[in-house]
């Protein structure tokens, strides 16, 4: 459909979302001098503000350890499928979220991570509103290359989707 070409009634209402973030160069800016984690605790605890993607997606940090991380993000229609179940990607950028600030929890200052290469396996549909608990933790840090797990479940505690992940790390 174009702008121009009115929609079947058929459709339904449009639906609209908006996306209101902060300055991403103020989370950059914020993680000088601190250790990944710290970096990590200062926006759990509100000093920092979540990066865009966070806001994008509506993922919220619920806390943060060592080589450990836990997530919490509820998808809306806006992120369905044509079969009417949550994108395959809302779960993949959940897990890929996880598993790097897993990774990014057992830096020193100065480094900073990139994904390499993530494996998503899918167990279960997802639908919207329902409320999803991402946990990653690292099983193997490293100074160049960091291995990383990840898992989603939904509000009954059942695993929706699983991942591992390599990250490069590097200094910044």
């Amino acid at each position: 459909m174009t702008d121009s070409t009115p929609a079947p009634a058929t459709w339904g209402e449009p639906r609209e979302k908006t996306v209101t973030w902060y300055d991403p160069k103020v989370v950059v800016a914020g993680r000088e001098g601190l250790t990944g984690a710290d970096h990590l605790r200062a926006m759990a605890d509100g000093e920092l503000p979540p990066p865009p993607i966070a806001v994008l997606m509506g993922f919220g940090l619920v806390s943060v350890g060592e080589g450990e991380i836990v997530f919490t993000g509820t998808p809306d229609d806006s992120v369905y499928n044509p079969l009417g179940i949550v994108h395959g990607g809302y779960v993949c950028t959940l897990l890929d979220t996880v598993a790097g600030c897993a990774v990014q929890t057992t830096l020193p200052a100065g480094s900073g991570y990139t994904s390499i290469e993530i494996k998503v396996n899918y167990l279960r549909p997802v639908t919207a509103g329902t409320t999803l608990t991402a946990r990653g933790w690292v099983p193997k840090p490293g100074r160049r290359v960091a291995f990383a797990e990840g898992d989603i479940r939904d509000e009954s505690g059942k695993v929706v989707a699983t991942a591992s992940s390599t990250c490069l790390v590097f200094d910044l």
